[in-house]
């Protein structure tokens, strides 16, 4: 017998396929850090994206050369590490959302019936 996958599970399945494209979005509106972040995912709907999951992310993403980690003196305790887009992760970006379109739309096909 298969086990039933709650509605998070499922979400959390999905948002790790995504995650990438959405953080580099996020950071491409402004730089940022993590817990601002993982916030900013929360006030759009992607609840799921905690801070602990982003940072192993952000890391991979600086090295593939997409973004750019520097530190920034905070008055509110120890410097916090931003991040901020570079002109790769733009390029990547872009091709990241065309993919995500048509991806979208064939996904959208299949659940609707409709041949495209």
């Amino acid at each position: 017998m298969v086990a039933s996958r709650t509605s998070q599970d499922r979400s959390s399945q999905l948002l790790h396929g995504v995650l990438d494209m959405c953080l580099l979005s996020v950071i491409d509106e402004e730089a940022s850090y993590g817990y601002e972040m993982a916030s900013k995912l929360r006030e759009r709907g992607l609840d799921l994206a905690s801070e602990g999951s982003i940072y192993p992310l952000l890391s991979r993403l600086q090295k593939q050369g997409v973004v750019e980690g520097y530190l920034v003196q905070s008055s509110e305790g120890p410097a916090r590490k931003y991040y901020r887009i570079s002109d790769r992760g733009r390029q990547v970006l872009r091709q990241w959302r065309a993919d995500w379109v048509e991806f979208r739309n064939s996904v959208d096909g299949v659940l609707d019936g409709v041949e495209r």
